[in-house]
């Protein structure tokens, strides 16, 4: 058990299937290049020549020498032609080493084995092996067999400025500071006009005190600026869940969906803090426990954007957008687009934006 605990996790997050599928096809150009290389002066020097068994057996010493000196390389420095193009690198699950040249030699005869015997069939079911992982970090059987895991070692780029959120929210409060300031003014003029009115009363006999009592009439103005005051909190309500009349809809890959219409917690078993109002509670099940009881949250802020934090998990959370991975820091908000995906340890949520 203490061994388990020591164990480094490997650096980088799991490459995704379509890059693994690219790095494999350089690979097996690079090296069907060379057979054809070798095939086609094996053939002048040898087979054209009538030594057709040296021959194959030149092609078969070129092909092993080949896959040797790739396992050989794979074991030492953990990539490939096709993973050092495409940003991944094949390490030690328990580790984050390269495997080493003995179990890159094992991988390597599972893969030659399934290849070229099956024409592809071999290489569709380990594919189908790496789909069904349990622990969702995309291993083949023959990733398992060499104890190894296919990361992804690209830089990770800056893909959001959290503290947008803030001056956002600034403004909006100093905007609704404002609304009452606008309607200060409207009692002012009325009360001028009283002033004006009994010294036109006395010159003109009782007719004039009668329109006197219409003019005060205008004070009713500010009557109807009283009802305006209760509705101005409900617009701000309303900003803090939807924007533009748009709202976010997020679905989890245990197939819960639902539109988020206030703060939601998300865990094994999340528990909202004293006083906090919280209106989802979304409980994940985690095959591995790398969900902690109350993993992260997200909520719609008041200008519209949705924004997810990580409240202090043991395992942190994973921000994809557009191929691009980012760990979220625990305690700063990050705003989230349409098509993002979040990742809370063995467990995902997918962010759309609907009109």
């Amino acid at each position: 058990m203490s061994a388990v605990l020591e164990a480094p996790a490997p650096a980088g997050a799991a490459a995704e299937f379509d890059r693994r599928f690219y790095a494999c096809a350089v690979d097996r150009l690079v090296a069907w290049g060379l057979y054809a290389v070798a095939g086609a002066i094996v053939w002048r020097t040898l087979i054209d020549q009538g030594r057709v068994l040296a021959g194959v057996g030149a092609i078969a010493l070129v092909v092993a020498a080949v896959s040797l000196i790739s396992a050989v390389v794979l074991g030492i420095t953990g990539i490939t032609p096709g993973k050092a193009l495409t940003g991944l690198r094949v390490v030690d699950d328990r580790t984050g080493e390269p495997i080493g040249v003995v179990a890159a030699i094992l991988r390597g005869l599972v893969l030659g084995v399934a290849g070229l015997p099956t024409f592809g069939l071999g290489l569709a079911t380990l594919a189908w092996t790496a789909m069904l992982d349990p622990g969702r970090r995309r291993r083949a059987w023959h990733d398992h067999l060499a104890h190894a895991v296919v990361v992804d070692v690209r830089p990770v780029q800056e893909v959001e400025l959290a503290p947008q959120v803030r001056p956002r929210g600034i403004v909006n409060l100093t905007a609704l500071r404002l609304v009452p300031a606008s309607r200060a003014p409207a009692p002012v003029p009325a009360r001028p006009v009283p002033p004006r009115l009994p010294p036109s009363a006395p010159p003109t006999t009782p007719a004039l005190p009668i329109p006197a009592p219409p003019i005060p009439t205008p004070a009713a103005a500010p009557s109807p600026a009283a009802p305006t005051v209760p509705p101005a909190p409900a617009p701000r309500h309303a900003a803090a869940t939807t924007a533009d009349g748009a709202r976010w809809r997020v679905a989890f890959d245990s197939g819960e969906a639902f539109v988020v219409e206030g703060l939601a917690l998300v865990g094994r078993s999340p528990e909202a803090r004293p006083g906090e109002p919280v209106r989802h509670l979304v409980p994940l099940s985690s095959d591995d426990m790398s969900v902690s009881k109350t993993h992260a949250q997200f909520q719609v802020v008041p200008d519209g954007d949705l924004v997810v934090m990580d409240r202090g998990s043991t395992n942190g959370s994973l921000l994809v957008r557009q191929g691009s991975i980012r760990e979220l820091a625990a305690g700063r908000p990050v705003t989230l687009r349409d098509g993002d995906v979040v990742r809370f340890g063995d467990r995902s949520m997918t962010v759309s934006h609907q009109p």
